[in-house]
């Protein structure tokens, strides 16, 4: 029977609703609560907390889940999103929790909805609670607010009778390995397939990865016993004397269970001259608690030794420290967290680091290498909207060497450990050569635990799939086996799977609320005296030589207005016309930087333009970039521009210069009259489906004109939403329709826009990553982004930059260019991230 606890508190008051449901109608004056277990009560006596908790605190706990605009579990105020296994929870609704039985001490019983119509009751068990019941208590974890390990007064009773709603998540979770139980097992027959494929010379490996591949791990171990008990050999000993090189490493690793597995990746880590640190960072920072344990455990049986010992041994300084701390699988597991807590954390992560002369590298692993997943993830939004950037800018800032490493895996581990190993299998592929011991180690290792997660991020990510970017960087017996570990290929005509189609659709949800607030790096100079500049410029340019440390410290320290007013001055001082000075003086790509950003905003893209259509040929990819990427306000200006420089018109100067449908989107884009309301719904759906449909009618100049009427003219929230609604119709992302539909450039015009109207800066981030990698630098490219985004966002597009690449702007740029001209184009950076 279902009972629930009705009770005031303040003005709060929590009503019965039908069924499984208890709705609140006020949550606004609910303090932050959590429910205790056994481990939490053992956690807070180590701690120095109160030890007369009662005896029969549970040693499990069951989750609240509270769908809403903002989400609670327990009674505990999480922020305004929350995912709850992929399900992301933003529409305003009223708060449900899900409950069992809640029983109130303070009235000594409680009531159902049907009871409370009848009158009748139920009893408290009081002390005396069932013996098939979960017991817990609340208790207010707001340490810093004066009220420290204060029990309430009430007890909340699970019954024995559960709804199935309450059950324990993991049990009812979809599995996501990409290895199953083969059905209609037999170990003996296994293992005597096994013994004939090895037997005599040579061997049958293609008989060998079949089986291996197809058995569950668990069912390897049963093969492995049924072997040595049929022919009283060790079936790991002989697939080693059988196999060789990167596919012996590969089926012997699946042969052993995995904290096993995890213990001889360690082991070798650490043996020899050097130790692998990075696979010390990718194991202890992405196990579980319980896998550490086993973890420990195996090593202690293979080896005799003292894992922890061992790692003290062969590391030192912080790094050691937070690996240590790892190594006691300790992390709080619970998903109820205090608000007050995230805040007061969030702070002390600031303090110990940004305003700290120094790092105070203790804090940094207390938090991090303690607290729980839920927990850490709402401390990161906090800091974010605190200090302005995300947690692993300051880590990055503040840590260095293997320590900093360490804590970036563990901060992608708690953001999302599937995306931190499709990075990871990526990275691992990616380039001349492979690293194939990183792609073994986890395909092996989250084959039955989360590949499929991992192969849908993946998809999502780096837009192919992870079986088919194994498929053309490996090869033989190996390249299959990993294949049929990978279980599938994602990447059929640019569609998603249904997983990975919810996670676009969330990610699409995500970006409809969010408000990125951009910012650029270049700002106005405090305490501005353009005489004082105008003054140190000529001297600068005058006589012999060029003082070009003098022009790079001015010009890039000043924002737009105030480089017009100092030509101004400069004219008004020396009768001289400033650009034309430095024309003269300066050369090459430095002089194409500084005159750039001398120019206004408008007649600067306007000259681009201009540029791009002279001559011989057409720089399409330089139209395309202006084009697609300037609002209104900024199409309208250089328009004006344009005309105003070259007494032509920017349409007529398109028109003579392009063709076809490519001629007709630039056109309509250079028009400036893209819609600027927000998102429409019902309209968002409809423009959806028209694409949909004509998208799968194969007439392509049809597909052609619609995605321009739509991609060229709707807003950017419109389109966000529009883009969304066509994953939940097709399961396809619209920007993989139009590379397999479309060509040339018309293709990379509409790709150009969707990528601007999903994340502007990440496309500007894409295109100075490319002009910088490979042999050569394509210095037009890199110089154009770096003007035309200094005062509008490219401290944005440094932070995307850093986030998919794993390198910052500046260090690229410091790799890849020399002389002043790299001196001017780290000012315009702005820094290291």
């Amino acid at each position: 029977m279902l009972a629930i606890l009705i009770f005031q508190m303040s003005k709060l008051i929590i009503r019965v609703s039908p069924r499984e449901s208890l709705q609140l109608n006020d949550i606004s004056e609910l303090p932050s609560f959590r429910l205790f277990s056994k481990a939490d009560f053992r956690r807070r006596r180590r701690m120095g907390g109160p030890t007369d908790f009662p005896c029969n605190i549970a040693s499990s706990r069951k989750s609240l889940q509270i769908p809403g605009e903002r989400s609670y579990s327990a009674f505990s105020v999480l922020p305004k999103s929350l995912c709850f296994r992929k399900r992301l929870l933003l529409s305003p609704q009223p708060w449900i929790i899900t409950v069992g039985l809640f029983v109130s001490l303070s009235s000594g019983q409680c009531t159902t909805q049907n009871q409370a119509r009848s009158g009748s009751s139920l009893e408290s068990p009081g002390s005396g609670s069932p013996p098939d019941s979960t017991t817990y208590w609340l208790c207010d974890t707001r340490r810093r607010s004066g009220l420290p390990w204060a029990l309430l007064s009430w007890k909340a009773v699970y019954s024995a009778a559960e709804p199935e709603t309450m059950a324990n998540p993991a049990q009812g979770a979809k599995y996501r390995g990409s290895i199953h139980d083969f059905p209609n097992f037999d170990p003996s027959q296994d293992a005597e397939a096994l013994y004939t494929a090895m037997k005599g010379i040579g061997s049958d490996k293609e008989a060998i990865l079949e089986l291996i591949t197809s058995r569950s791990n668990r069912q390897r171990q049963e093969i492995t016993q049924s072997y040595k008990s049929l022919y009283g050999k060790d079936l790991i000993a002989d697939l080693k004397y059988e196999l060789m090189g990167k596919f012996e490493r590969l089926i012997v690793g699946l042969m052993r269970p995995l904290a096993y597995c995890d213990a001889k990746e360690i082991k070798d880590a650490l043996s020899g001259i050097g130790t692998d640190e990075k696979c010390l960072i990718e194991i202890l920072a992405s196990r579980t608690n319980e896998q550490i344990h086993q973890l420990v455990a195996a090593y202690k049986d293979a080896y005799e030794r003292d894992l922890e010992a061992d790692i003290i041994g062969d590391t030192s300084g912080h790094f050691q420290k937070m690996l240590v701390v790892l190594l006691q699988g300790t992390r709080e597991e619970d998903d109820v967290v205090s608000e007050d807590l995230v805040q007061q954390d969030a702070q002390d992560l600031y303090e110990a680091g940004e305003l700290k002369w120094g790092t105070d590298e203790a804090q940094f692993v207390y938090i991090l290498g303690n607290r729980s997943k839920q927990h850490l993830r709402l401390v990161f939004d906090e800091y974010l909207k605190n200090t302005g950037k995300p947690i692993e800018a300051s880590i990055r800032a503040e840590l260095s060497g293997d320590f900093e490493k360490l804590m970036l895996a563990v901060v992608k581990c708690i953001r999302s450990t599937p995306e931190y190993f499709a990075e990871r299998l990526f990275k691992a592929m990616k380039g001349l050569g492979t690293r194939d011991n990183t792609l073994i180690r986890i395909m092996v290792s989250r084959s039955e635990l989360d590949m499929l997660d991992i192969r849908e991020i993946f998809r999502t990510k780096y837009e192919k799939s992870l079986y088919s970017m194994i498929k053309n960087d490996t090869s033989g017996e190996y390249k299959k086996a990993l294949l049929k570990l990978c279980g599938g290929d994602d990447d059929a005509a640019g569609q998603f799977f249904p997983e990975a189609a919810q996670v676009a659709y969330q990610m699409w949800e995500l970006s409809a609320v969010g408000r990125v607030e951009l910012n650029g790096t270049v700002r106005p100079a405090n305490d501005f005296n353009p005489d004082a500049d105008a003054k140190a410029l000529r001297k600068a340019m005058k006589g012999l030589g060029t003082d070009e440390d003098t022009i790079i410290d001015i010009i890039t320290h000043r924002s737009n207005a105030q480089r017009q007013q100092l030509r101004q001055t400069f004219k008004s001082h020396f009768g001289r016309d400033l650009m034309a000075d430095l024309k003269s003086e300066l050369s090459g790509d430095l002089a194409r930087l500084i005159l750039g950003l001398m120019l206004p905003p408008d007649h600067y893209d306007a000259k681009q333009l201009k540029k791009a259509m002279e001559g011989a040929g057409t720089d399409e990819k330089t139209l395309i970039e202006i084009l697609a990427t300037r609002t209104n306000a900024e199409i309208q200006a250089i328009n004006e521009a344009y005309k105003e420089d070259y007494h032509k018109s920017l349409e007529d100067a398109l028109s003579s210069d392009t063709s076809g449908h490519f001629r007709r989107i630039l056109i309509s884009l250079a028009t400036g009259n893209r819609e600027e309301g927000g998102e429409d719904r019902e309209k968002a759906r409809e423009d959806a489906k028209e694409i949909a449909d004509t998208s799968s009618s194969g007439d392509k100049t049809s597909l052609e004109t619609r995605f321009m009427t739509i991609l060229c003219t709707r807003s950017y929230p419109h389109l966000r939403r529009v883009f969304q609604e066509f994953i939940k119709m097709t399961n396809y992302d619209v920007e993989h329709v139009i590379k397999k539909e479309m060509s040339g450039d018309v293709k990379d015009a509409f790709v150009a826009i969707v990528q601007s109207v999903k994340n502007k800066p990440l496309f500007f981030a894409d295109k100075l990553y490319k002009s910088m990698k490979g042999a050569g630098t394509d210095e037009k490219t890199l110089t154009r982004i770096m003007v035309s985004r200094s005062e509008i966002d490219l401290l944005n597009i440094r932070r995307e930059f850093i986030e998919k690449y794993d390198k910052s702007l500046n260090e690229v740029i410091e790799g890849d260019t020399s002389g002043d001209f790299m001196k001017a184009l780290l000012a315009i950076c702005g820094g290291q991230d």
